[in-house]
């Protein structure tokens, strides 16, 4: 079964893009992304985003309606892959790029300095620690990057790396989610 879900704003806003039915996707609900798109107003236009665990696709398709100039998706399921083509044509999204690869193989790869990144991991598969180390130690990262991170609403990030600092926290539901931005400088 496909489901749907809408753009909040932008170039594509009210437009819909269709998700599968997979095991841990979930869409960021809809006002969440509005209040992390609130919080990122200016840092995306112009941005070059990494979405990673893409799943749907609703963050890396709404950082591009907001006029990011690149936006790599990367996603393991390839059936959401293939749903994220079809909606990158369906949609005219030439910025987007679709990778259909694990997130730690992609993230071992050679690295290319993002602005903005989304992570949003399965819930329950303690990947947000993780994730959050290799994107600072393999150089994934802008001097000031902002990282958005979205995981249970009662999972504590402990250990993150000593140069982010966090702007924003919120939750809704059984969501949390978090902006830190990336300092030059090591906090002691």
């Amino acid at each position: 079964m496909k489901n749907k879900i809408r753009i909040i704003g932008g170039e594509w806003r009210s437009r819909q893009i269709t998700f599968i039915d997979a095991p841990g996707l979930r869409p960021t609900p809809g006002r969440v992304r509005e209040t992390l798109f609130n919080w990122l107003h200016y840092d995306i236009p112009g941005s070059r985003c990494l979405d990673l665990f893409a799943g749907s696709g609703a963050l890396g398709f709404e950082a591009a309606s907001r006029g990011a100039s690149l936006v790599v998706q990367v996603e393991h399921n390839q059936e959401a892959c293939r749903q994220l083509h079809e909606n990158c044509v369906h949609l005219g999204a030439h910025q987007i790029k679709v990778i259909n690869s694990d997130v730690f193989r992609f993230l071992a790869g050679n690295s290319e300095p993002f602005s903005v990144v989304f992570l949003d991991p399965p819930f329950a598969k303690t990947l947000a620690m993780q994730t959050c180390q290799w994107l600072e130690d393999k150089n994934w990262l802008t001097k000031t990057a902002k990282i958005y991170v979205e995981t249970e609403a009662d999972l504590v990030l402990n250990g993150l790396p000593d140069n982010w600092r966090q702007l924003k926290q919120k939750k809704a539901g059984e969501v949390g989610y978090q902006l830190f931005e990336r300092t030059s400088v090591l906090s002691i």
